[in-house]
């Protein structure tokens, strides 16, 4: 049985305890912009009514603001004469 995004999506959640404003804090870290009403459809269950699909964008998107979230933004490279 293979975890879909929606699944790795809440286990991040839970794991790392956030709520839905910190996802979307998160995501406006990579300038990715994310409505609380789509996180509601992303965390219900596959046979709700209003459940949507997270596709991979939303989640790489995230991942992406987590890093930075966790580890802060890259320091600027130097140029090497």
């Amino acid at each position: 049985m293979a975890l879909t995004n929606n699944d790795i999506f809440k286990k991040l959640r839970v794991a790392h305890k956030l709520r839905d404003t910190d996802i979307i804090k998160i995501c406006e870290l990579v300038d990715f912009k994310v409505s609380k009403a789509e996180l509601g459809a992303f965390f219900r269950k596959e046979d709700h009514p209003k459940y949507m699909e997270c596709g991979d964008q939303i989640l790489r998107n995230f991942l992406n603001g987590l890093i930075i979230h966790l580890r802060g933004p890259m320091p600027p490279k130097e140029n090497k004469k």
